[in-house]
């Protein structure tokens, strides 16, 4: 499974800015991901890993999570991001 990390397109921006928001404080927290999820990162400094590798993300990036993967968030600056399940 793979973590895509990526430049949103300007109509990405313009969806995303459109659902709601969660942030989160420096921490690192196990997540199994039921749905994908994508989000826009607007603040913070975060690195997931699991079983076949790791991600590093931050600000202006927009993170795909697949369905099924587990892994460890580890949040180095606090995070505050859009987000839409499925």
């Amino acid at each position: 499974m793979e973590i895509i990390v990526r430049k949103p397109t300007q109509s990405e921006i313009e969806f995303m800015q459109k659902q709601p928001i969660w942030e989160k404080e420096i921490s690192t927290f196990p997540y199994s991901y039921d749905q994908q999820e994508m989000c826009l990162i607007l603040e913070g400094d975060v690195e997931v890993t699991h079983k076949d590798g790791s991600a590093k993300f931050g600000p202006g990036d927009l993170v795909i999570f697949p369905e099924g993967l587990s892994c460890n968030w580890n949040i180095k600056k606090a995070v505050r991001k859009h987000y839409k399940f499925g």
